[in-house]
């Protein structure tokens, strides 16, 4: 078999964890398997490298900071290659430009284009573990791009599926997709299996066990999705197409408190507005989540939405920028909000999934400000210091304890 592994960075944050990585990734080939594994920056190796730039550079450029922070992965497969070979076994790191992970020229969130496996298949005709660097690739100017925080899972995926792979395995440091993060929930409740959309869901409201976008590969090419984690035995959590007929109404609850509320007031409530200003916002590469427009009076309505709080400056660039000819009368920013979220497919076939979320922060004395629903999930926005106290109300409402 040909299996793709993915470690996160807790999992070779120091000598005796990369150790035990290697001893995993050493069961795995001696059981005759290929092995291509894909490894993040070790511990808080990312966090520091961003703390020395800002001791240089108040708003050091994109470009830059993909420089630096790529060179946290190729300290991790560089070591994990001479573990491997301290325990007798061949190995080789390669990082993105030698593996031909071509992606978009968005510097620090860029988007995988494709992969040209062949470096990666000639070595592992050669009898060799491949480790290649998780979370960056290489732009058409041949410039160093990084994929955004999480990145890694979307590397592993996307080689998973570029060499057919049979299995892709997620090494974390939890055992698998909980209904709820468990530091934060504590009768949170391990899911033996999910599909990809409820797990797209969780991964882009907050979940922060699988990057949302590797969900959307592993789901566009069909690739088998395993999570577990690398200081355990346990079993952990498949994510594929379709799970067992009878299942929970609601599948876990998620929470961002990195989030921002932008509200632009006073727009002319004529045809065309709302597209000018989203279509400027997508062309500055800003992603917007739950929106809300007034009804109008008096020709004037007003817009709120919300962003990643790392994009927030970038916002208010544009807005103030861009003011006078979106004819606004004033704008308010907010900071101190969180998102908290329900999914599950049973969803969509059930009434009253809605009455009970509301209920349960009617309960617990929670304002709501926003509210946005699909199919499959219900989002509302609230005060950030609530999110914790709304998250165990919701789990426990809709009785998703261990």
């Amino acid at each position: 078999m040909l299996i793709v592994q993915k470690f996160g960075g807790s999992s070779v944050a120091n000598t005796e964890r990369i150790f035990n990585v290697a001893q995993r990734i050493a069961e795995t080939y001696k059981e005759g398997n290929e092995v291509v594994v894909v490894l993040s920056a070790q511990g808080d190796t990312t966090d520091d490298l961003i703390a020395k730039a800002k001791e240089i550079s108040s708003k050091p450029t994109k470009r830059e900071m993909d420089m630096l922070l790529s060179t946290g992965e190729q300290q991790s497969v560089a070591l994990m290659a001479m573990a491997l070979s301290e325990l007798g076994l061949p190995a080789i790191s390669l990082n993105a430009y030698q593996v031909g992970m071509m992606t978009t020229s968005a510097y620090m969130n860029a988007r995988l284009k494709k992969i040209k496996p062949d470096r990666i298949r000639r070595e592992l005709d050669r009898k060799n573990i491949v480790l290649v660097t998780g979370f960056q690739g290489m732009n058409r100017f041949d410039d160093i791009t990084t994929l955004g925080r999480g990145g890694s899972d979307t590397t592993a995926v996307a080689i998973a599926a570029a060499l057919h792979a049979d299995k892709c395995e997620i090494y974390t440091d939890v055992e698998g997709v909980y209904t709820a993060d468990p530091r934060i929930v504590k009768s949170a409740r391990k899911m033996d299996e999910i599909t990809y959309d409820e797990m797209l869901e969780l991964a882009s409201l907050g979940a922060r066990v699988l990057h949302n976008r590797s969900v959307e590969l592993a789901k566009k090419y069909n690739v088998e999705l395993v999570v577990r984690s690398s200081l355990s035995r346990a079993e952990g959590t498949v994510v594929k197409e379709v799970c067992k007929m009878e299942r929970m109404l609601i599948s876990g609850v998620a929470g961002d408190d990195e989030i921002a509320r932008v509200s632009l007031i006073g727009i002319e409530d004529t045809p065309g507005k709302a597209f000018d200003i989203f279509a400027t916002l997508a062309k500055k590469g800003i992603n917007v989540d739950i929106i809300l427009q007034s009804i109008g009076r008096d020709g004037m309505k007003d817009i709120s939405f919300t962003v990643a709080e790392t994009a927030l400056a970038d916002v208010k660039e544009i807005v103030a920028t861009h003011m006078d000819r979106w004819g606004l009368t004033d704008v308010d920013y907010n900071e101190n909000l969180a998102k908290v979220s329900v999914v599950g497919a049973g969803m969509v076939a059930n009434a009253g999934v809605a009455s009970k979320m509301f209920e349960a922060m009617y309960d617990s004395n929670i304002n709501i400000h926003m509210i946005s629903t699909s199919e499959i999930k219900i989002s509302i926005l609230i005060d950030k210091k609530d999110m914790h106290k709304a998250m165990n109300a919701i789990h426990d409402a809709f009785q998703l304890v261990d």
